[in-house]
């Protein structure tokens, strides 16, 4: 039985991730709860199997670039993927996918690559072409597109950030004891923007001025805390983990925008604890969660119709923190030279030079030139006019200037000016 359990767990993983690079996170649950979880190279991971097998046993669906398992570490995105907790409605397992296959499979979501049973429910994974963090925003959105459909039957709302990871086939379960097993039905993988032309193609921006679509104000919200997260994560790491005084400040702000990125406050605090734990020096745990606390509730509050419309009442745009670049460089002393790292926090005068910057890059893709290259070149025409000017004099040492002009075939203005530089 284990020999069988080692061969399944290995051709799951096998098929998930085949070819890829970056860290796969294994973890597996303790008795007290807690999660032991260690990051493996593709290379690694099989024969690491062996020392993992048994009851609950999970392992990432997508890779990072170091070994923590955060949504800032993503390395490469390889699937797509929803949690149906099918035991919530008292529906089998079996039936839901009956039910899915029939009604929902290739017609408002493709079909899934393969199947986890998970014990109590299932897994419906779409394998994609690998594609960068960059692509986080607009899989995210195809993220709770995908569960929103599959919501009547058991959707998780809550298991769909990207560091997620999932039960291994060849484990078991230990709430139902049942083996978790994986159904496997086709290995073509989606390019992410054929999803997105094919089942959300309201992500598209409009041509018409306008107010945009819910689901583009989503995606364009998610792409800001997303981004957020990235600048305070490269903050952290410009200043070489040696953040004293800040701290707190920020696991704060990191909290806040994990939850409004994750959507699951239990996950943000996971990754908050574990962001801080990469300081030089770490604030306790306990310290962390309490300090930050209020975090949750801004994010709580944001999600709470009444809430909002209570701030909208007194003139803010929402509940929740929305903070200004300003308010965040000033708590968090962030420089000029800093700034320059970061992606959405910045000055003014941050804006203006990327801006001038970008000009330039576009006037060189256009061909213009820089007004050095310009200047160069008007020297190097001068020198070869003056070149000329020279052979004439000493051909004609007594001409004339219109005579000079005519045997050089410049103005008589020209050969004025040349003949200055000459003299």
């Amino acid at each position: 039985m284990e020999s069988k359990s080692i061969e399944e767990a290995s051709y799951h993983a096998w098929f998930h991730h085949g070819n890829t690079d970056g860290y796969i996170t294994m973890a597996k649950k303790e008795s007290d709860g807690a999660f032991r979880q260690y990051h493996y190279k593709p290379n690694e991971m099989a024969a690491e199997l062996t020392n993992w097998l048994g009851e609950d046993v999970y392992f990432s669906q997508n890779t990072f670039y170091k070994p923590f398992r955060r949504i800032e570490n993503i390395r490469k995105l390889q699937a797509l993927y929803v949690d149906v907790d099918a035991y919530l409605f008292n529906y089998a397992p079996e039936w839901v996918l009956g039910k899915l296959e029939l009604e929902v499979f290739d017609q408002q979501i493709p079909e899934p690559n393969l199947i986890i049973f998970s014990g109590r429910g299932i897994v419906c994974v779409w394998l994609i072409e690998p594609v960068p963090h960059k692509a986080l925003p607009l899989w995210q959105a195809i993220q709770n597109y995908f569960c929103e459909q599959l919501q009547g039957v058991g959707g998780d709302t809550k298991a769909l950030d990207a560091a997620r990871v999932f039960r291994i086939a060849g484990s078991v379960n230990s709430k139902s004891g049942e083996y978790v097993r994986a159904q496997y039905r086709h290995d073509y993988r989606y390019p992410l923007r054929d999803i997105q032309y094919d089942y959300l193609p309201e992500l598209e921006p409009k041509k018409k001025k306008g107010r945009p679509s819910k689901p583009a104000q989503l995606f364009n919200t998610y792409r800001l805390h997303h981004a957020r997260l990235l600048d305070l994560t490269k903050l952290v790491e410009l200043r070489e983990y040696a953040v004293e005084g800040y701290r707190e400040t920020l696991c704060f702000l990191y909290r806040y925008w994990s939850c409004c990125v994750l959507s699951d406050s239990k996950e943000a605090l996971r990754q908050t604890l574990e962001f801080n734990s990469e300081f030089r020096s770490p604030l306790p745990e306990k310290e962390v969660t309490k300090a930050t606390k209020s975090a949750e509730k801004a994010w709580n509050a944001k999600n709470n119709k009444e809430a909002n419309e209570e701030a909208i009442k007194h003139g803010y745009p929402g509940a929740g923190y929305n903070l200004k670049n300003s308010k965040i460089i000033n708590w968090l002393d962030i420089t000029p030279e800093e700034q320059r790292h970061l992606s959405t926090v910045m000055d003014g005068e941050e804006k203006k030079r990327r801006k001038r910057e970008a000009n330039k890059e576009m006037r060189r893709e256009k061909g213009m030139k820089t007004m050095q290259e310009y200047n160069d070149i008007r020297k190097e025409q001068t020198e070869e006019k003056l070149k000329v000017v020279q052979q004439a004099l000493e051909t004609h040492p007594n001409a004339s200037i219109r005579k000079l002009a005519h045997y050089t075939g410049f103005s008589k203005t020209t050969v004025q000016r040349l003949l200055k530089q000459i003299k």
